[in-house]
């Protein structure tokens, strides 16, 4: 749903898609340019230009039309760099959707997880209040028997009002997450989804994560945009060099002359062709500057590419390091559920036989609450962690 919904995704293919016009305005000018006349004059035949580029044949009474034709013969390979850049360019374009589109599903995979904590969260707060109810509701009859005092009572509804503070959060957070999963979503409407966590096996954890990291910079596609751009910015600099240097054109034009003084007009048709050569001799160093610019501009992608790449190891083994000790508080939060259940029961039994205080059995029941929390989340706290790895090893496409 966020694939084929999300604005960033669609953002993202449409610049690729604006490159690739780029390219062809780019190549544009190794094709020929023809274009097309329809003239016609009328003068005063005794009057002579005084002022203006406007041409001497333009002041004879005629009517014509013609085609001219430009086509560059070389450049000495610079429109042919500035191609090559702009495609280049087209395929960083399109390894940014890529990273785009993991990047939204990894936003989707933790909007996704921490509604789901929020919900599980909200689940036990308000099982918590029921059980916290109960507790209230049966020493408040223990108390109008004189069998409990009116301590145990307020203690009572002390670690009630607790719980409800609990649960108005939770409430509070599954909203706020809920909000952030439909907007990832492409929704703009406040939809409540009930959540699923799935049941079965946990994923397995990859053994080594020098392999990660070596997978990861080999498809990483925002690290391959990145080499694209600087390829790119290399091509770019070769062609601003090459301003420097000549620029042959052939000219070519025909035509015909239908109506024109035969004085002038000796002939309806017309043609020439011809040979155009554009030296670049001095134009304030600006060619100069250019060039060293684009030069300067490709060591700096350099040195952002290498940056990126010394960052992707890192970010590999630190989420590899996140996913491993995640996946081993989920055995040792199950532990600690079994043993917050034991010591809730034996509290119960011993507050029931007035072997102990409620403030025993209250922190009893909190030690409880918070363990079956933790042990509700470990499991989506290892699959998140799991999935920031997929992302940072690029396998999440």
């Amino acid at each position: 749903m966020a694939l084929a919904h999300n604005p960033r995704v669609k953002v993202s293919l449409l610049f690729t898609e604006l490159q690739g016009q780029i390219v062809r305005e780019t190549r544009s000018s190794e094709l020929p340019t023809v274009n097309g006349n329809f003239t016609g004059v009328e003068t005063n035949g005794t009057s002579r230009i005084s002022s203006g580029a406007l041409t001497a044949s333009r002041l004879l009474e005629h009517a014509g039309m013609g085609v001219q034709v430009n086509q560059l013969v070389t450049d000495f390979g610079r429109t042919r760099s500035l191609v090559a850049s702009e495609r280049l360019r087209e395929r960083a374009r399109q390894a940014d959707a890529v990273a785009t589109a993991q990047e939204v599903v990894l936003a989707a995979d933790q909007a996704f997880y921490q509604a789901l904590q929020a919900q599980t969260t909200l689940e036990v707060a308000t099982q918590t209040v029921k059980t916290r109810q109960a507790l209230v509701d049966q020493v408040q009859a223990l108390t109008s028997s004189k069998l409990k005092s009116e301590l145990d009572l307020n203690f009572s509804q002390v670690y009630l009002s607790q719980a409800k503070l609990l649960q108005v959060d939770a409430q509070n957070n599954l909203a706020n997450d809920q909000a952030t999963l439909s907007a990832l979503l492409g929704s703009d409407q406040a939809t409540r989804y009930h959540l699923v966590d799935d049941v079965g096996s946990l994923p397995t954890l990859p053994l080594d994560p020098d392999q990660e990291a070596l997978l990861a910079l080999q498809n990483r596609p925002d690290l391959r945009a990145l080499q694209l751009t600087t390829e790119a910015a290399g091509k770019f600099a070769t062609a601003q060099k090459r301003q420097l240097l000549p620029t042959v054109s052939a000219l070519g034009v025909v035509g015909y002359t239908p109506l024109g003084s035969a004085q002038y007009f000796t002939d309806n048709w017309y043609g020439a062709v011809g040979v155009n050569i554009s030296v670049p001799i001095f134009n304030g160093f600006r060619f100069h500057a250019q060039a060293a610019e684009a030069e300067a501009q490709a060591r700096v992608d350099t040195e952002h590419t290498r940056d990126l790449h010394n960052r992707i190891a890192r970010d590999v083994r630190i989420a590899w390091n996140t996913a491993s000790a995640a996946y081993q508080r989920v055995d040792v939060a199950g532990q600690l559920l079994n043993q917050a259940n034991s010591a809730l029961a034996l509290a119960q039994t011993r507050y029931k036989l007035g072997l102990s205080s409620i403030l025993e059995l209250s922190q009893a029941q909190l030690s409880q609450t918070e363990a079956a929390i933790d042990a509700a989340n470990a499991r989506t706290e290892y699959r998140l962690a799991y999935a920031d790895l997929l992302f940072q090893t690029a396998a999440n496409h």
